[in-house]
């Protein structure tokens, strides 16, 4: 999966958040629709899309969304 697919895929898992808005360098958790339950979707995506695991911590941790795919490629 590229950065554009998986910024596309992030952008899924926030439904009242216009897509446009969710670039690589989009700061997912100071948008405005972000909580727990979408950190839990993320979680899922992830789960469902690399078959890899991902910790509230580490979703904490990362700051952009880019951020968050280099760490699951590291994987």
């Amino acid at each position: 999966m590229t950065l554009n697919e998986f910024v596309a895929g992030v952008a899924e898992q926030f439904e009242d958040t216009d897509p446009a808005e969710i670039q690589p360098g989009t700061r997912y958790q100071e948008l405005d629709e972000w909580s727990s339950l979408v950190a839990m979707t993320l979680v899922a995506f992830v789960k469902t899309e690399f078959n890899k695991s991902l910790s509230g911590k580490e979703i904490k941790d990362c700051n952009t969304i880019e951020e968050l795919y280099n760490l699951i490629s590291s994987k």
